[in-house]
């Protein structure tokens, strides 16, 4: 058996999007799903053409804080009144673009599509991606049948705790992990030790890691501000060793084999 199957380290921190491109929410354990974790990316904002709306151009949906309540999602952010969205408040469907996807996604709320609009500036709708919707990841990297929510590309992000610190050491102000919108942050000897790694197995359950995560202009915005950084960090410092044919690499996307409930303090083994 190679050696690197015996190698372990510890899951140490969940994070989860209710509402794609809007704020993190931590969490202390999380149940895996085949397409995410639990109430992952379900919700999303799109514009009046029907294409998502991404933390990418529109900074200001990192200000947005979503929490779910059961089936109901929580919206929050500064100078804006709690509203809370269900499922069964959405009596239409549409056609949106998720990058290259084409999906039919729920719709309907005028409160949810007033709110998201004054707080963005612009006309929006608010979209949720229900039982009915179907969307296959790419099966350059996938099993058929492997199918994923409102994310980029893939269900899970793996990032070590070593990986970030390897940037910070590099960087003049140290940023914070949540720049890179991680679903689970693990310990690990070596920077960038994740590259190597091809299936791991958290608490009970069991992952693929398909494929380093290219990294756009995402982090530079700061996740407190929904500013961007004005000297391109640290995509600029990331650019100076992370830099590959494929891209600027820092993550490692994953696609779960099983399902379950993963806690922080769980024990993470590679096992291939």
């Amino acid at each position: 058996m190679p050696k690197r199957a015996a190698m372990t380290s510890t899951l140490t921190q969940i994070y989860r999007y209710p509402f794609k491109s809007a704020a993190a929410e931590a969490l202390d354990e999380a149940v895996v799903e085949p397409l995410s974790l639990a109430g992952d990316r379900r919700w999303m904002a799109v514009d009046a053409h029907g294409r998502f709306i991404s933390g990418r151009e529109h900074g200001r949906m990192w200000l947005v804080r979503a929490t779910l309540d059961g089936a109901a999602i929580h919206l929050h952010s500064d100078g804006m009144p709690m509203l809370r969205v269900y499922p069964s408040d959405l009596d239409d469907r549409m056609d949106v673009t998720l990058w290259k996807d084409r999906l039919s996604v729920r719709t309907g709320s005028h409160s949810a599509d007033a709110w998201m609009s004054e707080f963005l500036g612009q006309p929006v709708r608010v979209v949720h991606l229900d039982q009915q919707t179907h969307r296959a990841i790419d099966p350059i990297y996938a099993q058929p049948g492997d199918e994923v929510s409102l994310a980029d590309g893939y269900p899970l992000l793996l990032i070590s705790e070593a990986s970030l610190n390897g940037l910070n050491a590099r960087l003049e102000r140290p940023i914070e992990m949540l720049r890179f919108r991680p679903s689970v942050v693990v310990s690990a000897e070596q920077a960038h030790a994740e590259d190597d790694w091809r299936r791991v197995r958290i608490g009970d359950i069991e992952f693929d890691l398909v494929k380093p995560c290219a990294r756009c202009l995402l982090p530079t915005v700061d996740p407190q501000t929904g500013v961007r950084d004005s000297f391109g960090e640290p995509m600029r410092t990331l650019m100076q060793y992370r830099r590959s044919a494929k891209g600027v690499l820092f993550g490692q996307n994953l696609i779960p084999r099983g399902t379950g409930v993963i806690r922080v303090g769980d024990p993470v083994q590679v096992i291939a």
